[in-house]
């Protein structure tokens, strides 16, 4: 894939190169006849000036008329003028030259730069679309193998019992859920892509309520203490996708924090609108990983995210679905422990 997108950067670095030959060439030739034609009409210029001074000199003498006609100063004089020209043309012409192969040097050395800054956006999102299909097929396989195993072991079994289907059942239903709760958040990412949602004015307190109430019906979350302090305000969202944003952060707040910790959720007025945190009392965010916890299929820390069950889309899916209500959503560590998050409605 790297000799693909050489060869396109030397494709477009030709590309480059070739428009500022042809601009070089139509801006030599243009200066070219434009001087070529302002030097004619001033040798012209001279040569009226130079025929009137002579013909001054003859009328104001005693040398008859004819002999004028005879007189070679005049010739003398468009004649040297004429191989002045012809010497100015020939420096203009080696100027010109000499400027144009050090633009086009120079042109050649930023059209490659300028190609791979052109294609360097392209680049970094083909790689990370690369990498996000690699993570979201291993994400797939894993369950998907893990069932393969548990039912050709069942399989060999020759005696069983009814509770041994039963628990196989199990453990089959529960990669079933993984794998259904992955593609549903992967077919989310597509729809919440460079979109904005309709809006409505809601009750952040109702938001934030739903929120609590889904997570709460997870088992995981059974001993989490759920703090709310939330100042009463109406905000312009969609209902239905904000609900799932607040429900991603608290779920990920119960993910990494204590199982009998607190989550703490405040909302209140600042400058620059209504600010709404989700705080755990987990070890937090280690500052290597801050920069990329909004990235698809990002886990950080694998000793700790393999402990936790999850694809790494969450928080991502949590970032898109913050822009596509025109709001931002940071990420950062408090002071005395633990992550927080911030969502930001204006």
């Amino acid at each position: 894939m790297n000799n693909l997108f050489h060869s396109a950067r030397l494709k477009l670095t030709a590309f480059y190169f070739a428009v500022l030959v042809v601009f070089c060439l139509v801006l030599t030739f243009g200066v070219r006849a434009f001087t070529d034609h302002e030097l004619d009409k001033g040798n012209l210029a001279q040569r009226g000036i130079a025929h009137r001074v002579f013909q001054q000199y003859f009328d104001q003498g005693d040398t008859d008329p004819p002999q004028y006609q005879t007189f070679g100063g005049e010739r003398y004089f468009v004649n040297n003028q004429a191989k002045e020209a012809d010497l100015t043309r020939q420096r203009l012409n080696r100027d010109f030259l000499l400027m144009d192969m050090g633009l086009l040097a120079i042109g050649a050395i930023a059209s490659y730069w300028f190609a791979g800054r052109t294609l360097r956006p392209i680049e970094e999102a083909h790689e990370e679309q690369k990498r996000f299909t690699s993570d979201a097929s291993h994400e797939l396989r894993t369950p998907l193998a893990s069932m393969k195993l548990e039912n050709e072991v069942f399989l060999r079994q020759k005696n069983f019992s009814e509770k041994d289907a039963r628990e196989l059942i199990g453990s089959n239903l529960e990669e079933v859920d993984r794998l259904e709760k992955l593609a549903s958040n992967l077919l989310a990412l597509n729809r919440y892509e460079n979109t904005v949602v309709s809006h409505e004015p809601v009750s952040l307190e109702e938001l934030v309520k739903d929120a609590v109430s889904q997570v709460q019906r997870h088992k995981a979350a059974k001993k989490t203490k759920f703090s709310q302090t939330i100042a009463p305000a109406a905000v312009d969202v969609n209902r239905e996708s904000m609900v799932e944003l607040l429900t991603i952060l608290l779920d990920n707040a119960v993910k990494y924090g204590p199982k009998d910790g607190l989550v703490e959720i405040a909302g209140t007025f600042k400058t620059d609108g209504y600010t709404l945190t989700v705080r755990d009392h987990g070890a937090g965010i280690p500052d290597e990983d801050l920069p990329h916890v909004f990235e698809r299929m990002y886990r950080g820390d694998k000793a700790r995210s393999s402990k936790v069950p999850g694809h790494g889309i969450g928080l991502s899916l949590a970032q898109q679905i913050a822009s596509a209500n025109e709001a931002t959503l940071t990420a950062a560590n408090a002071e005395d422990g633990g992550a927080v998050f911030t969502l930001t409605l204006r």
